[in-house]
């Protein structure tokens, strides 16, 4: 089947970028970029004891692989998500397959849509969940937090009082190999635009962001997540299905964007032609007032 070409609108902006076959990138963060953040995953479930006594409400679920960790664990899990209809579907042949699955389970739920619609569509019967999440790492987008606040808000009814909420974020550029890599989105995004162009993460972002959600932090983590990729075009196809580059790629266009960043890519080619950039990710844990 001939692959959909649309254009794909960029978040606080009025500009569009070039068409974009948003089903190929969805797969590409499926299978290639998404299991770059299992440490972050694996870290706090470990930290939290995630398991059977779980209800789980994941925030931008995307693809579903955190999702899907969480429920080998024993925990009721529901996704949400409004911004990729495409990741979801993918999200749904993960955790929700027609037959044949021990994974098909009642008390799994997937929400293409807002908070809200996950209360809309309980009962008074329904329990509360015990732990958010937003793995989607902020603190890289110029603006990338702004929406977060009012879904951490939107999601606070829904959960128990002093129940724990998981920010994520990147950490500091100096511990961060792809800081350097990303670079490349900033040098040629548009500068007279700022949103949606990447930026170096603030220490202070999460906690900026919880506190403006009514959040109290209580306590924080580091993660080694080192992105490892078979070779450099795995790496694009990775690096480009998380929308960082979305920005540059419309202030100048796909061919120099790709150029660019095979060069800022060849000082973590390793000589058997992989690709390996050590990462450190942050993760911050509130509580529900």
């Amino acid at each position: 089947m001939t692959p959909t070409l649309v254009r794909q609108h960029l978040p606080h902006t009025g500009t569009t970028t070039p068409r974009v076959d948003l089903c190929a990138r969805a797969r590409d963060w499926s299978e290639i970029q998404e299991r770059m953040l299992v440490p972050l995953y694996e870290a706090v479930y470990e930290r939290l004891e995630v398991g059977s006594g779980t209800r789980l409400l994941g925030l931008g679920c995307g693809s579903g692989l955190a999702l899907l960790m969480a429920a080998s664990r024993g925990a009721a899990v529901t996704g949400v998500d409004h911004r990729s209809p495409e990741r979801l579907a993918l999200a749904r042949e993960r955790l929700l397959p027609e037959t044949g699955s021990t994974r098909a389970r009642g008390d799994t739920r997937l929400v293409d849509g807002s908070p809200e619609d996950v209360g809309a569509a309980g009962d008074a019967e329904t329990p509360a969940y015990t732990l958010v999440t937003a793995f989607e790492p902020i603190g890289c987008l110029a603006g990338d937090s702004e929406g977060l606040g009012g879904l951490l808000r939107a999601a606070t009814p829904l959960v128990e009082r002093g129940a724990p909420v998981v920010l994520a974020g990147w950490g500091p550029p100096e511990r961060c190999a792809t800081s350097s890599v990303l670079r490349v989105a900033a040098r040629l995004a548009d500068p007279l635009r700022s949103a949606g162009s990447w930026r170096p993460a603030l220490r202070d972002d999460l906690e900026e962001v919880a506190q403006r959600a009514g959040l109290k932090p209580d306590g924080s983590g580091r993660v080694s997540c080192p992105f490892g990729y078979a070779g450099v075009d795995s790496a694009l196809r990775g690096l480009l299905s998380t929308g960082l580059f979305d920005a540059a790629i419309t202030a100048t266009d796909q061919v120099q964007v790709d150029k660019e960043l095979t060069e800022a890519l060849h000082p973590y080619r390793r000589g058997d032609g992989t690709v390996w950039m050590p990462n450190v990710f942050r993760y911050l844990i509130a509580r529900v007032p």
